[in-house]
């Protein structure tokens, strides 16, 4: 292998020992708390290699931003991708919560921690707007095939996707602050379920 490429596979691996670093120390203690310092020592690197990958530390947790929801994003469009069922396809939504709500506790801790850091940062907070929007535009396509197909009720497919988004995102939320209460993936679901079936067009 050439030193060229030697070198790239060097930086790529420094780079995702940062952002594993940062994730579990973001998860464990947030944002405001982590200091560069304790990413480096996590991840066995010098601040200087850090700074050679990334600005800042609001850099490193744009991007854990970005790989978290664009993981989330991939999943919705491969499932608008092959839907030939509607309602089953947007149902598929609370399995996918399901697995958020039973991810080990970094990826979870980061996901509370976006939502916490976006009421204070104006640029994570665009970020994450960013993909939320692509998140509703989404599921607002699939509303839409659902109306055309005659599956669904002719409402407005917009608002539709914010209904359901704000189920998902609303229960995702509760299930980190309040773990134990009760069976979130099961109260996911089944809300998913009963608005669904309030889309679905009645016969006459």
């Amino acid at each position: 292998m050439s030193s060229t490429k030697t070198r790239f596979r060097s930086q790529d691996t420094t780079r995702a020992a940062i952002i594993d670093a940062a994730a579990a120390c973001f998860a464990e203690k947030g944002y405001a708390e982590t200091g560069v310092a304790e990413i480096c020592a996590r991840a066995g690197i010098s601040k200087g290699a850090l700074y050679y990958h990334f600005e800042s530390k609001q850099a490193i947790f744009l991007e854990l931003v970005d790989i978290q929801l664009a993981d989330l994003e991939e999943v919705l469009e491969k499932t608008a991708r092959d839907a030939t069922n509607i309602p089953e396809s947007l149902l598929r939504l609370s399995h996918l919560i399901q697995g958020l709500i039973q991810s080990d506790y970094t990826r979870a801790g980061i996901f509370l921690e976006v939502w916490s850091q976006a009421s204070r940062d104006q640029t994570v907070r665009e970020a994450s707007l960013a993909t939320f929007q692509r998140f509703e535009d989404i599921f607002t396509r699939l509303i839409q095939r659902g109306i055309d197909e005659g599956t669904f009720a002719p409402i407005d497919p917009n608002v539709g996707a914010q209904a359901l988004l704000s189920i998902a995102s609303g229960t995702f939320m509760r299930s980190l602050l309040d773990p134990q209460r009760t069976d979130w993936g099961k109260i996911a679901e089944e809300s998913i379920e009963i608005l669904i079936n309030g889309l679905k067009r009645r016969s006459v």
